[in-house]
């Protein structure tokens, strides 16, 4: 009997070290029965020009244009093109770029269109994939499009082309779904079929017994796991208010900061991460402001912390519901101190997690829509 097919169309490389929501979509499908094709889009000859982490992983070579199999029912696919919409930094070079950009969805496939002609879903993410939309459309009108709206196109800076191909065609879709309040109130003026999802988590990995990472001796443990945005000041402020406190940063950011009681472990792979939130006492949300950072206050970070049940620290730029979420002013000593108090007097039994998502539960969320 035929198994349903579902194309995941992502920015995110399968083979990455960073495990993103669509890595974790895409194993709650394969869990569910689905067969699954993991599709990454947006990768080019012009990722090399803007040193793109994709590229360095040594499996990407042999993996372009290829139908890979990960597993029985699961492949991997990175369509590697001439050119993709990358964002060229000047509004001249957008706007000459912008015919070139807007023929990125014509470009071949490849081997992969015969997956295309038979998916019963498509999920498409917050990337330049979205381009892909009106050919996938033409080449099976018959199948669900589902947009999970991870992230704010303008936040990103993605070519104007892709953020006006989004306004465009968020009608279309069968179902917007997007993981934050901010993101929500974002799109509830343009879309049709929209629905609030919160991230999911992958339960049976938190929940999961972990040896310690940090020193017995020392304590609290604070610790932020990401990618990017650091908030060094804030870093620096809170080890000089705290001293005995320990601040562990995961995560690819460069030691600025030399306190004894700051430590850098680098990229990790997730699995390794997980003791790191699992056994600290408050995990940090401490990110630098950009536009439209407003939007982070359900990351899947965020998720991840208040599962475990830990306070979390985040600029008031955030404004968040959540009860766990404890606010600071960036750049203030006594706001910083007052946060990390109220951190770490919290009893952290009273945290809610009946409204955290697993992955297959968010999977149900998104095929009911």
């Amino acid at each position: 009997m035929h198994k349903p097919r579902v194309v995941l169309i992502t920015g995110h490389y399968w083979n990455s070290k960073r495990k993103a929501g669509f890595h974790w979509l895409a194993d709650a499908f394969h869990n569910l029965d689905w067969e699954v094709l993991f599709f990454t889009a947006s990768l080019s000859w012009l990722s090399y020009l803007r040193r793109d982490h994709r590229l360095r992983y040594f499996e990407f070579w042999g993996e372009r244009n290829v139908l890979c199999k990960v597993k029985p029912g699961f492949f991997s696919y990175v369509w590697f093109t001439p050119f993709h919409p990358a964002n060229l930094r000047f509004a001249l070079l957008n706007r000459l770029s912008k015919r070139l950009f807007a023929s990125y969805g014509e470009l071949p496939l490849g081997e992969v269109e015969e997956w295309i002609t038979s998916a019963d879903i498509f999920v498409f993410e917050s990337t330049p994939g979205l381009m892909l939309f009106h050919k996938f459309k033409s080449l099976n009108p018959q199948a669900k499009f589902i947009y999970r709206a991870s992230d704010d196109l303008r936040l990103l800076k993605n070519h104007p082309v892709v953020v006006e191909l989004e306004n465009a065609i968020l009608s279309e879709f069968d179902v917007v779904s997007v993981p934050s309040q901010y993101m929500y109130e974002n799109f509830k003026d343009r879309a049709q079929n929209l629905y609030l999802h919160y991230h999911g988590i992958q339960k049976e990995l938190f929940d999961r017994s972990y040896l310690s990472p940090f020193d017995k001796a020392k304590s609290p443990n604070f610790v932020f796991v990401g990618i990017s945005r650091l908030d060094y000041d804030f870093l620096q402020r809170a080890a000089h208010l705290l001293l005995e406190a320990q601040f562990h940063i995961v995560g690819p950011f460069e030691p600025k900061i030399r306190n004894s009681n700051i430590h850098f472990y680098g990229e990790q792979p997730f699995i390794n991460t997980i003791p790191f939130i699992k056994c600290a006492d408050v995990g940090l949300a401490t990110w630098e402001y950009s536009p439209g950072a407003e939007s982070f206050s359900d990351t899947l970070k965020i998720i991840q912390y208040s599962y475990v049940r830990l306070p979390i620290i985040a600029p008031d730029f955030l404004c968040s519901s959540r009860p766990n979420v404890i606010s600071y002013r960036p750049g203030d000593d006594a706001s910083i101190a007052e946060a990390l108090r109220k951190a770490l007097e919290m009893d952290r039994s009273t945290i809610p997690t009946s409204d955290i998502y697993s992955w297959e539960e968010l999977v149900q969320a998104l095929l009911e829509g």
